[in-house]
């Protein structure tokens, strides 16, 4: 590909000047454009159905309830302990904004990635007169939007509960908002710029090498660091076990993060020291206005350099001598089959049409570097999951903590579960977009191409479920009837979660968007998201009251026929009805 062409206009708004009122006038434009369309778009649910908008509605106002109902009591509950209560609830807030801070990292590089590099609005104004400066400006403020929408709502619960708790005065609440605008601000910044530096040097082999040994190396050094060491048996002094409990968390109170910075204003804030509180109030403000400075200032010219090296772009292995002998064998006319044609040609029940698609859905998906790169976060805190779920094995000595354990092992699988679906199977259909046209020129129907994804996108998600929940039950040590038991349950719960996912994908597709991410934040893939959770909580609780190990199903062989009766048509309504529907609406999808 061709590197940025621009037109004459725009390198001469490129190279003029910075005019600070007219590049406000532009991203005031660009964002009354944006707030326009949104609003727009929210008008248009009128015309959606009734049941799925208030199914979300119920479902947003009751996790908003639900979460601080069960924050509430979880704080007053541990602040009743005598001696250390308050002392937990400081250290779990400190070490709750250090995690979020990290996640907010993540999350804008991914955004930020997406929307500067791979948004074709991105593309469109950078050959515009318009200066780079500003392109960047608006497209920082996107996807500070997008990533940090998530964060306000989940822990706006929690700080209310904090404050009721605390009996905190009025201009507590007011006051965190402000220091929570600042907080945000700080991981936006760092995360566009890894994001520029990331598209930038991304194919620079030196890069990818020493990006690989520095993950690595985070990941050997949290392992080490957070590995708990082993309390003794005879320990009985109640201060010297939370004590060692704790010690390997001291770190979040280090004064140089911004996470500390945080929480030591909430907590000075709700204990009326006031000039403590304004502080470091100040200090966030300092270094958001000190990074906004440089971000909105000094990073159209590097934003421009990336995007041309994305543009220009054939492959981000291209300096690997692997990739390089495929490449020069691509640049020839090569009819051989590839490694990954040859695999699938072992699958010789599958029509050849079928695995055409199967093909081009893997390709699209390792050449799309967000795709990907989310997918090694999640496994990555599945990772962490697991590690430090063996130390469960410890504390598992009454039935009743075995078998909560057990459940909500079943549950945390079942949830990573609905991500995958919900992330990564629910857009499949909408990204084939304007593109439809051509597949529904080959000789396959669109319900086969629909069944198809269906049963490849099951079987991938039930090998990744099913070894996890093994695993899982492995290191808490459950015995094989209970092993085999949760492995025929998440079996059950993965075909569902697909069948969901697919079917709810073509029910509401989004051809407009190429945009993974913001196909699953639309109408429809919340809507998913929302049935999944309800889907998950609702069987995980049946199959907890109905199993043979429970004492209610011990007292009565009803209550476990009702509770698996209920489970089955749960995951056939569940699964199997928006899958038959979306077969019937591929019928009637114009091609």
């Amino acid at each position: 590909m061709e590197r940025l062409n621009l037109s004459p206009e725009n390198n001469l708004a490129a190279n003029k000047g910075a005019d600070p009122l007219k590049e406000l006038r532009v991203v005031l434009l660009l964002i009354k454009i944006n707030l326009l369309q949104s609003w727009r778009k929210i008008k248009t649910l009128k015309n959606q159905s009734i049941l799925l908008t208030t199914v979300t509605g119920l479902f947003l106002a009751g996790y908003i309830i639900f979460s601080f109902l069960l924050f509430y009591k979880g704080l007053s509950f541990v602040g009743k302990f005598p001696g250390f209560g308050m002392l937990l609830i400081e250290r779990l807030l400190f070490l709750m904004f250090a995690i979020l801070f990290v996640l907010l990292l993540f999350s804008n590089l991914i955004i930020s990635y997406t929307n500067l590099f791979k948004n074709r609005e991105s593309i469109f104004l950078l050959h515009q007169p318009v200066r780079f400066q500003t392109i960047f400006v608006w497209k920082f403020i996107e996807s500070t939007v997008l990533a940090s929408w998530a964060f306000l709502f989940l822990i706006a619960p929690f700080l209310v509960a904090y404050g009721l708790n605390k009996h905190v005065p009025w201009y507590y609440y007011p006051y965190i908002v402000i220091m929570i605008g600042f907080f945000i601000i700080l991981p936006a910044t760092l995360g566009a710029w890894l994001a520029i530096l990331v598209a930038r040097y991304i194919e620079n082999k030196i890069f990818q090498i020493l990006s690989l040994v520095i993950g690595i190396s985070i990941l050997c050094g949290l392992y080490f660091w957070l590995k708990p060491d082993p309390l003794p048996q005879d320990e009985s002094r109640v201060l010297a076990v939370i004590d060692r409990l704790l010690a390997k968390t001291r770190f979040v109170e280090e004064y140089y993060l911004p996470s500390y910075w945080l929480s030591s204003g909430i907590l000075n804030i709700s204990e009326g020291s006031y000039i403590a509180a304004s502080l470091y109030t100040m200090v966030l403000f300092t270094y958001a206005l000190f990074f906004c400075a440089i971000t909105f200032t000094k990073t159209g010219k590097l934003f421009y350099d990336s995007a041309s090296s994305v543009q220009s772009r054939s492959n981000i292995f291209a300096n690997w001598s692997f990739f390089k002998k495929s490449l020069k064998k691509k640049a020839t006319i090569d009819s051989s089959p590839t490694l990954m044609e040859r695999f699938f040609r072992l699958l010789w029940w599958l029509p050849p049409p079928a695995r055409a698609i199967l093909i081009k859905d893997i390709r699209l998906f390792l050449r799309d570097t967000t795709q990907w790169a989310q997918t090694l976060i999640l496994f990555g805190l599945l990772t962490v999951y697991i590690i430090n779920l063996r130390h469960f094995t410890h504390q598992l000595t009454n039935p009743f903590w075995i078998h909560l354990v057990s459940y909500l092992n079943l549950m945390a699988c079942a949830l990573n579960l609905a991500t995958l679906t919900t992330r990564f199977i629910y857009p499949q259909f909408s990204l084939e977009g304007k593109r439809l046209w051509i597949i529904g020129m080959g000789p396959i129907s669109l319900k086969k191409i629909i069944i198809t994804k269906f049963w490849f996108a099951s079987i991938a998600c039930l090998t990744i479920t099913l070894g996890l929940i093994i695993l899982s039950c492995r290191i808490l040590k459950m015995p094989l009837d209970r092993t085999l038991f949760f492995a025929i349950s998440v079996t059950i719960m993965t075909f569902t979660l697909n069948g969901m996912a697919i079917g709810l994908g073509v029910l509401y597709p989004n051809f407009k968007e190429d945009n993974p991410s913001k196909i699953v934040s639309s109408f429809g893939g919340t809507f998913c998201l929302i049935l999944s959770f309800l889907y998950i909580v609702s069987s995980v609780a049946l199959l907890a009251i109905g199993s043979p190990w429970s004492k209610m199903g011990v007292s009565s062989p009803i209550i476990p026929l009702v509770c698996w009766t209920l489970f089955s048509l749960m995951s056939v309504g569940f699964g199997v009805v928006p899958l038959r529907l979306s077969l019937e609406r591929a019928k009637d999808i114009e091609i």
